[in-house]
């Protein structure tokens, strides 16, 4: 039971490293603030369910996916990356109401608030299936790191300090940040696919902002522009998260109290430690 247990939870925490890692990219190597990155998630989700229901393989869904993520990136990125300010912000905390309200309400589709049940295994073997997980995040990581200690992730890293400088220094300031846009929505949507394929369901609580709070806070405690921190930070933060269900007398509180603790990390580390433990800049 305990060994089933840990394999479930490492399950995830390999799925969520992906998603913060891909987060980190935008918001922390290159400052663009994207509050809509569960949006992305939720469309990999999504469009990897409708997929494999409809007799897709697996491996084409979840590509299919996170080019449809990627090019939803790209277009939101060409629309507001030539705007100052948290423009960017706030278009994608729009799209989170929109793509709510379109999953609810597009019944033909998505069956509205009654989800998508029978989403198919892409390993039955609960084992298999982890080790998939944590090979896709280990890949997704490398490939983070490869990028970001690239010419393209010093630039990234250029616009994110001081994007005039970049600009005079001869830097297509906007091509890179719609590059970087792509590159993380594409991974936050194959994070989706692989956790749609692991619960077998899918439903339009998967854009609430309580998982962006609980990716943001993740992102945070690790440290922004810290790969490292980021995956330390999702075993940690998770691992704790889970303890609720050893500490907590009554089942129905555990959601409550997550989504609290989450919520209390979250201001604390922005009080007291504004670069998270492994951080290089500031929240």
């Amino acid at each position: 039971m305990i060994h089933e247990y840990l394999i479930q939870l490492l399950t995830i925490i390999s799925i969520y490293a992906i998603a913060v890692t891909s987060l980190n990219l935008t918001m922390g190597f290159t400052g663009l603030i994207n509050l809509g990155h569960m949006v992305f998630f939720g469309i990999g989700a999504y469009a990897s369910a409708l997929l494999t229901l409809n007799g897709v393989p697996w491996y084409f869904a979840m590509l299919i996916a996170g080019i449809l993520a990627s090019v939803l990136g790209i277009a939101i990125a060409a629309i507001t990356a030539r705007l100052k300010g948290d423009y960017l912000a706030m278009v994608t905390l729009g799209l989170v109401f929109i793509a709510i309200a379109v999953s609810r309400n597009w019944i033909s589709l998505t069956r509205g608030a009654l989800g998508l049940p029978g989403v198919p295994d892409i390993i039955r073997n609960n084992f298999y299936y982890m080790v998939l997980c944590m090979s896709i995040a280990g890949i997704c990581i490398f490939i983070f790191y490869k990028l970001i200690n690239s010419q393209t992730g010093r630039v990234f890293q250029a616009i994110r300090d001081d994007e005039t400088a970049a600009a005079v220094l001869g830097k297509n300031t906007y091509f890179y940040k719609i590059i970087s846009m792509a590159v993380s929505t594409f991974f936050a949507a194959i994070a989706g696919s692989l956790l749609v394929h692991h619960i077998n369901f899918i439903d339009p609580t998967i854009f609430d902002l309580e998982f962006l709070v609980v990716i943001v806070t993740i992102l945070v405690a690790g440290g922004l522009a810290s790969i490292k921190g980021s995956v330390i930070s999702v075993f940690a933060l998770l691992a704790l998260s889970e303890a609720m269900r050893f500490v907590l007398v009554s089942p129905a509180l555990i959601g409550p109290v997550r989504e609290m603790m989450f919520e209390v990390i979250l201001i604390l580390i922005l009080l007291f430690k504004p670069k998270g433990i492994f951080g290089k800049v500031d929240v």
